[in-house]
């Protein structure tokens, strides 16, 4: 894998992080779903960071479960915002304590390719924004953990991240969510009890297997203390704009002064309609 320099120079940064006022949490998957258009007309690169305090984010797959309703009504019930995300991947608790993150990229004849260069890109950019805590970020599947895949990232066998993707015909996003502070265990017992309630007779093969000591929080792995979440996001952004410096550019802003940013974005307006038309396209049936 290159350099991020070699990528960073042409990203906008976009830190929503601080931003709670959108109860939806599918306003940042619209959001994204609009930068894709936006990073090819434009042809520009995006890092969206955002957070949101109690959505439960499930992969299409668990969509299709046989008790996923009622499953559904009692996420409500425990005061989470279930949705059904467009991207790959199965069941995600989000709350403060998780950072999400998309790197967003046009296509074109020189990025266009095998799409692990593209989850090669978000883990280069997560392991060295953790080069501080001098720990090694290990990538591969870890068994036990929530949203398994082949990229999960973990320290010393806990998963602390998982990756999936999202791919246009002209852009694509990759999507990572980031257990920053907290409890781990905490999320992984409300998957399991989401599993239970919605899985039923369904083969279990059909739905991930979730254990307590699978997964982690970088507080607890990197003992980094209870601003964790604050750490993170610093040092994701030091270590995009220190490359971008490299290369003479700089383009790191806040949600607030988007409207005077050098490409216009879409307003809330537009980005709650894109989150409606998600909604229907993957609504439960």
């Amino acid at each position: 894998m290159r350099s991020i320099i070699d990528w960073a120079n042409s990203i906008q940064i976009i830190d929503r992080s601080d931003e709670l006022f959108e109860s939806d949490p599918l306003y940042a998957f619209a959001l994204d779903e609009l930068l894709c258009k936006e990073a090819q007309l434009r042809n520009t690169s995006f890092c969206h960071i955002w957070r949101h305090p109690n959505a439960f984010i499930l992969g299409q797959r668990d969509s299709r479960l046989p008790g996923v309703a009622d499953a559904m009504d009692w996420l409500n019930s425990q005061g989470y915002f279930p949705v059904v995300r467009n991207s790959g991947g199965a069941a995600v608790p989000l709350d403060l304590g998780t950072v999400n993150l998309s790197l967003i990229f046009p296509k074109n004849t020189s990025n266009n390719v095998h799409f692990h260069q593209d989850f090669e890109k978000m883990y280069t950019l997560i392991r060295d924004s953790l080069s501080l805590t001098g720990l090694s970020i290990d990538k591969g599947e870890v068994q036990g953990a929530f949203c398994p895949g082949d990229y999960d990232l973990s320290i010393a066998g806990r998963k602390f991240c998982g990756i999936a993707q999202r791919r246009q015909l002209h852009a694509y996003s990759v999507q990572a969510f980031i257990i920053a502070s907290g409890v781990g265990a905490a999320r992984t017992k409300l998957v399991r009890q989401f599993y239970d309630l919605s899985a039923l007779d369904a083969p279990i093969t059909d739905y991930p297997q979730v254990t307590d000591e699978s997964t982690a929080s970088l507080e607890e792995l990197a003992y980094l203390g209870e601003d964790a979440t604050h750490i993170f996001i610093d040092a994701i952004k030091r270590t995009l704009t220190r490359a971008q410096s490299q290369t003479g550019t700089s383009l790191s802003l806040n949600y607030d002064q988007l409207e005077h940013a050098p490409i216009t974005l879409p307003n809330s307006e537009t980005i709650r309609a894109a989150a409606n038309k998600l909604r229907k396209r993957y609504s439960i049936s």
